[in-house]
C-alpha cells in the first residue's frame, strides 16, 4: 500500500512504522497500525461511478483480503451504495458490515467453484454453486443438517435478493432485455428453492440454538451500582475537564454521560450513540401548558419541570423521547462548549462525537467499560438490550393497565404486539411459577378445588401432598362422620347446620342425622379420593374420635365448604383453627382438611345413590 504523505509503496501490515519515522507526515497523522491503513487507502483515486462518501465509507473497514474483494468488485459497490443512499449515511457500521458479508461469499466460492465476481451468483445456471458456497461460508454440517452461522446464511439470502434486484435494474435501464430475464429467473428460483435448502435449516438451527440458554436480566443491585458509580465519575470528570481542556478528558466524561443516558431511558444503544449536535441544542424549554397541569399531580408537575426532553431518530426512523436530569444538562453543555479546544472536528456533528474523528462514541463499548469497573456482581448482563428486557419484564409487576402499557411502549420505542411477545416476564419463569400450580392440582387431584379461581389465586405448596392418616380410606370416613353419642348435639348459638344438597326423589336419610357409609361405596371411590399413595394405605396411626365441640367449631366455620362440595386449602384451614383455639388445639390443618373433604364425600356418594 501506498503511504499517503511520501506515496512509497509498503507492506500494508508494516505501513505503521513506517507512518512513524515518515518526514513528510504531519503530526496529527500518526495514528494507530489499522487506522493509518485507512488514511492510506482514502488516499487512492476514487473509482469512475463511486462517490466520495461510500468510498470512504467502505475504505474505513478493515483492510485486509475481504475488503480488497469488496473494493474490485462493481456490484457490491453499488449495493454500497444504493443502501447508502436510503440510509442517508446514518447506518455506515450495518452497511460494511452487508458487504463484508458478501467478500466473504466471493471468496469462499473461488475457492470451492468457478465464480469469481458477485453477479455470477444470481445467474439460474450457477444455482448450485451458490448454495454450495453459501453453505461452506456459513459452517453447514451435512450430517447433523445444522448450520454455524445461521444469521449469516440467512442475511445472505437477502442481500442476493437485494443484488439481484440491483442487476435487473442495470440491465433493464443498459437495455439488456436477456441479461434483465435471466435475473427475474433467477429470483423465481430463489423464491421456490432457497428455503428448500438454506431458510428452513437455518431458522431451525437459529430456533434450537435458543433452548435451554440461559435468559440475563440485570438485578437491581447491580444497575444501582452503576448508577452510584457514574454519577461519581461524572462529578470528578466534569471537574477535571473544566481545569484541563484535552481529548482524553473529553471522551472520558463523553462516556459517563453517554452511560448515564442509555441506562436511565432504557434506550438503545445505537440510537443516542448516533444523537446529533442540533438535537440537544435545538431542546425545548416551554413551560407546562396551564391546562395541562389541572390533570397532573403535584409530584407530577415538579418531575415535568425537573426532566428535560428531547426527540431523537429511533429505530426504522421512529420518533423517541430522552429524558435528561439537570446534572446530565449541565455536563453536556460543558462537552458542547468545549469541543473545539478538546480537538473535536467542525464536520462532526455528533453529539458524543470521536476527537480527531467523524465517527462517534459507541454505547456498547462504554456499557461493557463500566459494568466491569462498578462492581456489579453480573457484569454481563448490563447491556443495553437487556436493561430494556429488565424494565419491561419488572413493569409486569406494577399491574398496568392497557393505556399505561401502551405509554411504556411507546416510550421504549416497540409496538405493543412486540411489548407483550418478547418482553413480558421469562418464559420459563413463568412455566415454573403458573403453570405447575395446574400440573401439581392435577396430581394431587385437587383441580375441582380452585373452580374459578384465576391463577394469581390458586394456592398450592411444592412438598404439599394428599395423604390420609389411617389404614383405610372406610375407616378415616367413619371417624370423621362418627359422634360420640347417637344422636347428634345441638350447635352452638350463631352455628347453624350446613345445608344438605338436594336428594333424589324417594331417598332419605338415617335417623341419626348422618350419612352411613357402606362398603359399597368405599369400593367404587372417586378420581380424588383414589389417589392415596401406597405408603399412606400400609402407615398406621392411631385414631382419634372428634368431639362434639370440634365438630362444631369445624362445622360452624367450614360450612360453607361443606355445602357447596369444596374441600380448603391450607390457609382456609389454619384460619378454622385460629377462629377456634380452644375447641381445635389437638388438631392440625390437615385433620381439619380431610374432616371437611370425608364429610363432602360421604354426602355426595349418598345423594347419589
Amino acid at each position: 500500500m501506498h503511504c499517503a504523505n511520501c506515496q512509497g509503496l509498503f507492506k500494508r501490515k508494516f505501513l505503521w512504522k513506517h507512518n512513524k519515522v515518515c518526514t513528510l507526515a504531519q503530526k496529527s497523522n500518526k495514528t494507530g497500525r489499522t487506522r493509518i491503513q485507512a488514511l492510506c487507502a482514502n488516499a487512492q483515486p476514487i473509482p469512475n461511478g463511486v462517490s466520495s462518501k461510500v468510498w470512504e465509507m467502505i475504505n474505513n473497514m478493515f483492510q485486509d483480503e475481504i475488503a480488497d474483494t469488496v473494493k474490485k468488485d462493481k456490484v457490491i459497490i453499488a449495493l454500497g451504495e444504493q443502501m447508502f443512499n436510503k440510509k442517508g449515511g446514518m447506518q455506515q457500521e450495518h452497511i460494511r458490515q452487508t458487504l463484508r458479508e458478501l467478500g466473504r461469499l466471493v471468496l469462499a466460492g473461488r475457492k470451492v467453484t468457478p465464480l469469481t465476481k458477485i453477479e455470477q451468483y444470481v445467474m439460474p445456471s450457477n444455482m448450485d454453486h451458490l448454495i454450495k458456497a453459501v453453505k461452506i461460508v456459513a459452517g453447514f454440517d451435512e450430517e447433523k443438517n445444522v448450520f454455524k452461522k445461521s444469521n449469516l446464511a440467512l442475511k445472505l439470502g437477502h442481500s442476493l435478493k437485494k443484488i439481484a434486484d440491483l442487476v435487473t435494474c442495470e440491465a433493464l435501464i443498459a437495455g439488456h432485455k436477456e441479461k434483465a430475464n435471466s435475473t427475474e429467473d433467477f429470483l423465481q428460483i430463489y423464491k421456490t428453492r432457497w428455503n428448500e435448502y438454506v431458510s428452513a435449516s437455518a431458522y431451525r438451527s437459529l430456533h434450537e440454538a435458543k433452548w435451554n440458554a440461559p435468559q440475563l436480566i440485570p438485578f437491581t443491585e447491580d444497575v444501582k451500582k452503576m448508577h452510584i458509580y457514574l454519577d461519581e465519575k461524572q462529578k470528578e470528570y466534569s471537574h477535571v475537564l473544566s481545569g484541563d481542556q484535552t481529548s482524553k478528558n473529553w471522551t472520558k466524561l463523553a462516556q459517563v454521560i453517554l452511560t448515564q443516558v442509555i441506562l436511565f431511558n432504557r434506550r438503545r444503544e445505537g440510537e443516542v450513540s448516533k444523537m446529533f449536535l442540533t438535537m440537544f441544542s435545538s431542546r425545548t424549554s416551554t413551560p407546562l401548558h396551564d391546562d395541562v397541569a389541572h390533570a397532573l399531580s403535584d409530584i407530577e408537575k415538579q418531575l415535568c419541570k425537573y426532566f428535560t426532553r428531547i426527540e431523537i431518530r429511533g429505530k426504522r426512523g421512529r420518533k423517541v423521547p430522552v429524558l435528561l436530569t439537570p446534572a446530565v444538562v449541565e455536563s453536556l453543555e460543558l462537552l458542547t462548549k468545549q469541543r473545539s479546544a478538546c480537538g473535536v472536528p467542525a464536520n462532526n456533528h455528533f453529539l458524543f462525537a470521536r476527537p480527531g474523528t467523524v465517527n462517534h462514541l459507541r454505547g456498547s463499548d462504554a456499557i461493557r467499560l463500566f459494568a466491569r469497573v462498578c462492581g456489579a456482581q453480573r457484569p454481563d448482563s448490563l447491556s443495553s438490550s437487556k436493561l430494556r428486557k429488565q424494565v419491561s419484564t419488572l413493569s409486569k409487576v406494577l399491574n398496568l393497565n392497557d393505556t399505561e402499557l401502551d405509554q411504556l411502549a411507546d416510550f421504549l420505542g416497540h409496538d405493543i404486539r412486540i411489548h407483550r411477545q418478547y418482553y413480558r416476564l421469562p418464559e420459563g419463569t413463568l412455566q415454573l411459577a403458573k403453570i405447575s400450580k395446574i400440573l401439581m392440582a392435577c396430581e394431587q387431584g385437587r383441580l375441582a378445588e380452585f373452580r374459578g379461581k384465576s391463577l394469581e389465586e390458586i394456592s398450592i405448596e411444592p412438598n404439599e401432598t394428599v395423604e390420609i392418616p389411617s389404614t383405610s380410606l372406610h375407616a378415616e370416613l367413619q371417624d370423621a362422620d362418627e359422634d360420640p353419642t347417637p344422636g347428634r348435639s345441638p350447635q352452638p348459638a350463631g352455628s347453624p347446620l350446613p345445608a344438605r344438597p338436594p336428594l333424589p326423589a324417594g331417598s332419605t336419610l338415617p335417623e341419626t342425622g348422618e350419612p352411613s357409609l357402606e362398603m359399597d361405596d368405599v369400593e367404587h371411590p372417586s378420581p380424588a379420593a383414589a389417589e392415596i399413595s401406597e405408603v399412606s394405605r400400609s402407615s398406621h396411626s392411631t385414631k382419634r374420635k372428634w368431639t362434639q365441640i370440634e365438630v362444631a367449631a369445624i362445622e360452624a366455620k367450614m360450612g360453607r365448604f361443606i355445602r357447596e362440595g369444596k374441600t380448603p386449602g391450607k390457609e382456609e384451614c389454619q384460619e378454622c383453627i385460629a377462629s377456634s383455639p380452644e375447641a381445635l388445639k389437638s388438631r392440625d390443618w390437615r385433620a381439619v382438611k380431610f374432616f371437611v373433604r370425608n364429610r363432602v364425600v360421604s354426602l355426595s356418594r349418598k345423594t347419589f345413590k
